[in-house]
């Protein structure tokens, strides 16, 4: 028996679009306030070559600085107002290159590095090779590495490193006849550690919404309070300690017969759940 088909039925069988029609394409948009912070972050490193260029080193430096707050800023944005995208990542880690990467380098040679002939530059390229290879390889291993340690010296505190010595140099008018020669090493050794498997405490686990005991304050406050002293000899001492502490924590796990390696060779151990979201 044949069934009629109301007008209403009709208009409802006419309103579905066939299956094999295409659908729209929908346009994919950046997200403006972190990529505004990273482009940001990119501008303090090209401002800090400019102003070595021109013999300004203290500005080169404070450049450095203010790109480290905020490259520190721009991820913690987008998780917060749920932005992240590939996109970020991939302009965050380009901005890294130039401000943590070639600005120390090119920094330090135009400061004293140069004075030591190829040497100078030799040092100056193996910080930018190494700072290339460390993000590189951060990006590949970011899902199999304890989030609470960096694997090698993350590029922000080595720039910190060489950028820090400058600084202080600059703003004590302190000379020595050996200056370019421990500049050399102290860009060796910052690059070099880089690309180290040695593991930096990366306070990834640190949670800034849980309350915390009233003396937690107190240091905070007393911290401050001795930054202010003399910000150059404290800042760059601080990630002077922070550039050794790698060490000091790969030889107490090898003390105390833990693995060195921060590589997972399975994300789904259970001891190891949350040990490796980015």
């Amino acid at each position: 028996m044949n069934q009629k088909t109301t007008p209403d039925e009709k208009m409802d069988t006419d309103s579905v679009p066939p299956q094999n029609t295409p659908m729209p394409l929908r346009r994919k948009g950046i997200y403006v306030l972190p990529n505004l912070i990273t482009l940001a972050a990119l501008f303090g490193g090209f401002y800090a070559v400019v102003m070595s260029m021109n013999g300004r080193f203290d500005l080169a430096t404070l450049g450095i600085f203010a790109a480290m707050i905020l490259d520190s800023l721009d991820g913690r944005v987008a998780r917060m107002t749920n932005t992240q995208s590939a996109f970020g990542e991939q302009m965050d880690s380009l901005s890294d290159m130039v401000s943590f990467g070639a600005a120390p380098a090119l920094i330090a040679y135009e400061w004293v590095l140069r004075d030591i002939g190829r040497w100078g530059w030799i040092a100056a390229f193996v910080y930018v090779s190494c700072a290339a290879l460390r993000l590189a390889r951060f990006n590949v291993n970011t899902t199999v590495i304890d989030k609470r340690y960096f694997q090698g010296l993350p590029s922000p505190a080595a720039a910190a490193l060489v950028a820090g010595f400058i600084w202080l140099a600059v703003d004590t008018d302190f000379t020595h006849p050996l200056m370019p020669w421990f500049m050399f090493g102290l860009t060796l050794y910052a690059g070099l550690t880089m690309v180290t498997n040695v593991p930096f405490y990366s306070f990834k686990d640190l949670r800034v919404k849980k309350s915390v005991p009233f003396t937690v304050m107190i240091l905070l406050a007393l911290g401050i309070a001795v930054i202010n002293i003399h910000p150059p000899t404290v800042i760059f001492l601080g990630f002077v300690g922070y550039g050794l502490s790698g060490y000091v924590i790969y030889v107490w796990r090898r003390v105390k017969g833990h693995p060195t390696s921060l590589i997972s060779t399975s994300t789904e151990d259970p001891d190891e759940v949350g040990l490796h979201d980015r």
